[in-house]
């Protein structure tokens, strides 16, 4: 049962007789398919659409909790008291917050939530809000997995205000809804959804050397076509134009992450399949 301690992680809590209603109303997570014992991504928007923030969410008894960076959660507790107005809503923080993060279970450990991000990669991976003794795997170990089932952080995979939901397979996650009605930035994730605009993708990086670090811009032909988020060694995730990828593949034209070749791939969980000349005309 491999499990590592984290320790820049922060807690935000919700609670009160308003909370799931406010949460309902702002973030991109359906609040009323959170089950007691998991965990999905969310989070929350600017009018535009970008992610201002993002986080995982889950209930805590009759109180929400939502897990973030370290850094995001002042912020994010000074936007939320922002928002609640006169809402019957109370919020407090805890940072830094224990988790522990334990994988290659099927059986969840007593207390723990299923993280649904890792879930739909066909993982078994839990997290406990408390610290576990014993701890015999590293944050090293957890960034193999995640680079392995393709699944993005900000920070080092994405700028905060600067990608869609989209962009790092939110409407694929369970972490992005079209069916619970308006919140923050709602009009232009939906309408990406129903035109099928999504170019920017998050993709698994396979280097035939060790790749460059976090930040590399992935070429075509000398044209940048995304860049480097989470590396080890020679595997890495990007977020880049599925399209331009899509047509350098089918063309043989090799893609580069600084000067090393590299293959992409789409996680293999999310159905997506790189676009190619003939997607396009037809679209």
């Amino acid at each position: 049962m491999p499990k590592v301690c984290l320790d820049d992680r922060a807690i935000v809590s919700v609670s009160g007789k308003d909370a799931e209603d406010l949460l309902q109303s702002l973030i991109t997570t359906d609040i009323g398919a959170l089950g007691s014992d998991g965990v999905r991504p969310g989070a929350l928007l600017t009018p535009q659409g970008k992610i201002l923030f993002d986080f995982l969410i889950s209930r805590d008894g009759e109180a929400l909790r939502l897990e973030t960076t370290s850094d995001q959660a002042e912020p994010l507790l000074k936007r939320l008291t922002m928002y609640k107005l006169r809402s019957a809503v109370d919020l407090s923080l805890r940072s830094p917050a224990p988790v522990t993060v334990v994988f290659g279970e099927e059986e969840p450990p007593a207390g723990s939530y299923r993280d649904h991000r890792f879930e739909k990669a066909g993982l078994s991976v839990f997290r406990l809000y408390r610290e576990m003794e014993g701890a015999d795997a590293t944050a090293g170990d957890l960034e193999a997995l995640r680079i392995a089932s393709g699944i993005a952080v900000s920070g080092v995979d994405f700028a905060l205000q600067d990608a869609f939901p989209h962009d790092v397979l939110m409407d694929l996650n369970g972490g992005l809804s079209f069916r619970k009605g308006c919140y923050v930035g709602q009009e232009v994730v939906s309408r990406m959804q129903h035109r099928a605009a999504a170019r920017r993708r998050v993709v698994i990086v396979a280097g035939e050397a060790p790749l460059p670090p976090t930040g590399a811009s992935i070429t075509v032909d000398g044209r940048s076509i995304g860049s480097l988020g989470t590396v080890r060694h020679k595997a890495g995730l990007a977020i880049v134009r599925i399209d331009k990828a899509g047509e350098a593949i089918t063309n043989g034209d090799a893609i580069l992450a600084g000067d090393v070749p590299v293959t992409l791939t789409l996680p293999g969980w999310t159905g997506l399949s790189f676009p190619t000349e003939a997607d396009e005309a037809s679209a």
